[in-house]
């Protein structure tokens, strides 16, 4: 069971089972993976450890055959530094969910190893989303916008005939107003009418009708 520490959101936790299924089925022994992760953690401290390691995944392929124990362990030290390139590069500052991501990737390899996998795929993670984009989700959700609908605006900027209007505190949007601009001032509350949706409902384009 996981604890509150060790609890993976569900990118890491996509994250770890990509990494798990890819190294999985390159046939790369477990017992390297362990021996990269237990050098993240000897670094963990470090403020560039999350760099580090994968530089040092990057020594091990280029100094394998000195290094390695066996004619396969160049092989394994590829597919851990590929592998971990691809999937951890957006971890390199925050080495902590790294190293919790490896741990239990590790984990799902020795679980892997011993179940069938052939219909089990690598899936593609989802590109985390800002907290802005999160707020306009918000937003979307809890409100129908339909055509001709009239909302409160704020001037944010005028540049020659483009106003920037913001509204429900999230949205933001430049539309072009060639007779309204010049009669509009920065911080103004005005009325907009919504004249075009995008097909997610959400605001495609609106003008000022006051």
């Amino acid at each position: 069971m996981l604890t509150q520490a060790e609890s993976l959101t569900e990118t890491e936790s996509q994250l770890a089972h990509n990494l798990a299924i890819t190294l999985v089925q390159e046939d790369t022994d477990v017992n390297e993976m362990g021996k990269a992760i237990a050098y993240l953690r000897s670094i963990i401290n470090q403020p560039d450890a999350g760099t580090r390691f994968l530089k040092y995944l990057k020594t091990l392929v280029t100094n394998g055959r000195q290094i390695g124990h066996s004619g396969r362990t160049i092989d394994y030290y590829r597919n851990i530094d590929r592998a971990c390139s691809k999937y951890l590069q957006n971890y390199q500052n925050n080495p902590d969910s790294m190293l919790k991501i490896l741990g239990w990737a590790m984990r799902l390899m020795r679980y892997y190893k011993v179940s069938p996998i052939e219909d089990i795929n690598v899936n593609e993670i989802p590109e985390p989303i800002s907290q802005r984009q999160a707020e306009i989700a918000k937003v979307l959700k809890s409100h129908k916008f339909e055509i001709d609908q009239v909302l409160d605006a704020t001037v944010l900027s005028i540049k020659g005939n483009k106003v920037t209007y913001g509204m429900l505190e999230t949205i933001k949007m430049t539309e072009k107003e060639p007779k309204k601009a010049v009669s509009l001032s920065e911080g103004q509350v005005v009325k907009v009418k919504i004249v075009a949706l995008k097909d997610d409902g959400s605001i495609k384009s609106v003008k000022c009708i006051e």
